[in-house]
């Protein structure tokens, strides 16, 4: 199947409205990791009703609408999409509760050929429902393996953040749990790729793999422990490019390299020496 380019392009802004609870809140981060040490009062707060805070990559499940291009009208195989990149950029405190609204859109389609498959970015505008004002704007890659070929454009225009090549000044080490695709999935992300074997196995994958937007929270966690001392105000921004799926229950190594407010960062799974997470920014303000 070939991706119709005219339809993802000239499609209707998505618009959802989503009522977000202090649940939600907590079982995000619980998604992603956070509370793995009970007597951790710092990741406490993101877990618990007393004094809750929003995690900060809670934003890239913010107002989001599903894979609503993912149908055969719109050329797309949902067995072989995989998340390619994904990124956000926060303007106010993330809320722990509230309505929200979620704008999203096709922004790019790229066309890679028949037998190496399609990329097509979006974007999200996440509003407070209440006082309209912006609250974080999120953009994805997603790499749909089947639906190249048409004879569009083969370029990417979104140029690659560059790792240093000195060593890191931070790596922290992160294990997952082996139902952490099947938790994190209640926050909204229900492709049966991240629980269903035999799916799995159709996509070519041994297992059930860990979702994309997962690895992400779990390296933003790295992030906020490593650089941030789990202060979430500091963190404003990061953006990654996904390079290899992670299975439940590994550890993921996040290696830091810290320039001012810039910070990159790289993440990988050390058991099977793969880089899971690569070319990463985040702004993190001081």
């Amino acid at each position: 199947m070939a991706a119709n380019y005219d339809k993802l392009m000239n499609g209707d802004v998505v618009t959802v409205e989503q009522q977000l609870h202090e649940r939600d809140t907590m079982l995000y981060a619980l998604g992603v990791g956070l509370g793995a040490d009970p007597m951790d009062e710092q990741q406490l707060q993101y877990v618990y009703e007393k004094d809750l805070k929003a995690l900060p990559t809670m934003a890239i499940v913010l107002g989001y609408p599903g894979p609503w291009f993912a149908t055969a009208e719109m050329g797309i195989t949902p067995s072989h999409m995989v998340h390619g990149e994904q990124g956000f950029v926060i303007h106010k405190p993330l809320p722990v509760k509230g309505a929200l609204i979620g704008k999203s859109r096709v922004m790019e389609v790229v066309d890679k050929g028949a037998d190496k498959g399609a990329l097509i970015y979006t974007h999200t505008d996440v509003y407070d429902k209440a006082s309209n004002d912006l609250v974080c704007t999120l953009h994805a890659a997603t790499f749909c393996r089947k639906d190249g070929g048409w004879g569009g454009q083969a370029t990417v225009t979104k140029p690659v953040h560059p790792i240093p090549e000195r060593a890191p000044d931070h790596v922290c080490d992160l294990a997952t749990l082996p139902q952490a695709a099947l938790i994190y999935r209640l926050s909204g992300d229900y492709n049966p790729l991240h629980a269903e074997p035999a799916y799995a196995a159709r996509a070519g994958f041994k297992a059930p793999i860990l979702h994309g937007r997962a690895t992400l929270g779990v390296a933003g966690h790295a992030l906020l422990k490593a650089v941030c001392n789990y202060d979430a105000s500091r963190f404003k921004s990061m953006d990654g490019r996904f390079s290899a799926p992670v299975y439940p229950g590994e550890t993921i190594r996040t290696e830091i390299w810290v320039d001012g407010k810039r910070v990159t960062f790289r993440a990988s799974v050390p058991a099977r020496n793969v880089v899971v997470l690569n070319n990463g920014v985040a702004e993190i303000v001081y």
